[in-house]
């Protein structure tokens, strides 16, 4: 295994520092984003919408709602900061996973009681 070294002085670098610097680099709305991306592919594998013949096995709402209620958080406290563009994706993707969990769900939520709507309101 390599050892990894600080530029010019050839001694070993500190993984903790170099990972600070990495992710120094990376832009906030980036971060927010990918974050989203993260837990929107989650709950989706969660509402039963993986692709394959087993995806009905990964099906699990009460995880689905904790997935979509945290990113609801996201979505809504972030979307001041992002810009625009990346907030519309987001709202979309995340809408589009509030309904889809009603529509796995037996019993559906009432209006403004699924995951997340607390947050965004209603989806129907």
């Amino acid at each position: 295994m390599q050892s990894q070294t600080t530029p010019g002085d050839g001694a070993p670098a500190d993984p903790g520092a170099l990972a600070a610097r990495d992710i120094a680099d990376v832009p906030a709305a980036e971060l927010i984003t990918t974050t989203a991306v993260h837990l929107m592919s989650a709950a989706a594998v969660k509402c039963g919408l993986a692709e394959g013949p087993d995806a009905r096995e990964h099906l699990d709402l009460a995880e689905a709602r904790i997935l979509i209620t945290a990113l609801a958080g996201l979505v809504v406290t972030s979307a001041p900061d992002i810009g625009g563009q990346h907030a519309r994706s987001l709202r979309d993707g995340l809408r589009s996973l509030q309904l889809a969990f009603r529509e796995a769900s037996d019993v559906p939520d009432e209006p403004g009681k699924g995951p997340g709507e607390r947050l965004t309101g209603s989806v129907v």
